[in-house]
């Protein structure tokens, strides 16, 4: 009888680390090509919408400062997720992360420390707030999961309803500035506690925080012990628990450092362009963040460039929906495609066919 079976393979091609990520955006594109052909009915609408979409965001005058901006908290939240995706713990939990830090952010900058005029003093504790913040956030599906082995997915994903309700609550009710025009948002944070801008040029200090942050996180992750446990860890649990290893332990840890991340991504976003807290501040930077941690392969050099193209792919999306009356969802739809091409190719590149044909009275695979 015919056999087929899906097997690992146990020497992957060396190349389909480079290949996989380019593979994936490259027929995400051409997927995404043909919805647009069917939308416009044209091809030249095609090849128009992807010369606005990758020409726009890259030019300085126009939207490369807005691309910059946009890249500081996905990279931040995706160098947060590769820390805990190394051990193979989910946590898709970042975009409340970002919400909670956002959320303390505001609260320090409007109440707590309103009449601290310091910025020196003022901004370093407002981004330290909304890192505490995230960190508290993420620790809660951390200590569940380490200790009660709850399904991660499961506490970080809901975590983020009850983090978007929460923001709701206090821009709709005690926080809503009575002069917003009735406007779901707060007042504007003093300009004391906004981020330093380079210049004219529209870009904030906070990349050079979330290019700092690259440097540590490869420091942690590559050449320390602690990076090398949450590799074993990620591997093999039982062996990683013979060897001494404490995994409760190192999953929480894990855990903070990603909500932490996440959540000094949602203050710098307010301090550094938002400059006050409001509905829909976040197009969902957590949940790209996880397509741009898994598209530059958990490699916190490679999450630069990644997060880049895709702070470039929101604001070309943005002009798109100007120039050529695009919604929105049909970026939500190139996400989506990107995500699902990226598993698809992993699968094909990690793992091979094998058929297996009887012939006397033994089997004969082909692969």
């Amino acid at each position: 009888m015919l056999k087929i079976r899906i097997v690992k393979r146990l020497n992957p091609p060396k190349y389909h680390a480079f290949l996989v990520p380019i593979l994936s955006v490259v027929i995400s594109l051409m997927i995404m090509g043909l919805f647009l052909w069917a939308r416009f009915g044209k091809f030249e609408k095609v090849v128009e919408a992807y010369r606005e979409m990758f020409s726009w965001p890259f030019i300085f005058d126009y939207g490369l400062p807005d691309t910059i901006s946009k890249m500081v908290p996905l990279l931040l939240a995706g160098l947060g997720l590769s820390v805990v995706f190394k051990m193979k713990i989910w946590n898709i939990g970042a975009e409340g992360q970002l919400y909670l830090g956002a959320m303390a952010t505001t609260w320090g900058a409007l109440f707590l420390f309103k009449n601290v005029e310091n910025s020196l003093i003022l901004i370093p504790t407002l981004l330290l707030m909304g890192a505490i913040a995230g960190a508290l956030w993420a620790f809660i599906p951390g200590i569940l999961k380490a200790y009660l082995k709850l399904d991660e997915i499961v506490a970080t994903l809901m975590l983020n309803y009850i983090a978007a309700h929460w923001l709701n609550y206090l821009i709709y009710g005690p926080w809503k500035d009575p002069e917003g025009y009735n406007f779901p948002l707060t007042a504007v944070f003093p300009e004391s506690s906004w981020l330093p801008m380079f210049g004219e040029s529209g870009i904030h200090s906070g990349v050079l925080i979330a290019l700092a942050m690259v440097v540590l996180i490869y420091f942690l992750m590559y050449r320390t012990r602690w990076g090398f446990h949450l590799k074993i860890i990620g591997d093999n649990q039982t062996a990683a628990r013979y060897s001494g290893i404490n995994v409760e332990k190192n999953i929480i840890l894990a855990m903070i450092l990603s909500g932490a991340l996440a959540g000094l991504a949602g203050g710098i976003q307010m301090l550094g362009v938002q400059h006050r807290l409001q509905h829909g501040f976040s197009p969902g930077y957590g949940y790209t963040a996880i397509i741009i941690a898994w598209l530059a392969r958990l490699n916190p050099w490679a999450m630069i460039v990644v997060a880049f193209l895709f702070g470039g792919l929101m604001v070309g999306s943005e002009q798109l929906q100007i120039m050529m009356r695009i919604p929105i969802s049909m970026v939500y739809v190139l996400q989506g495609i990107v995500l699902f091409t990226l598993l698809a190719s992993e699968m094909i590149f990690n793992y091979k066919i094998e058929i297996l044909i009887p012939r006397n009275g033994g089997e004969k695979s082909w692969r």
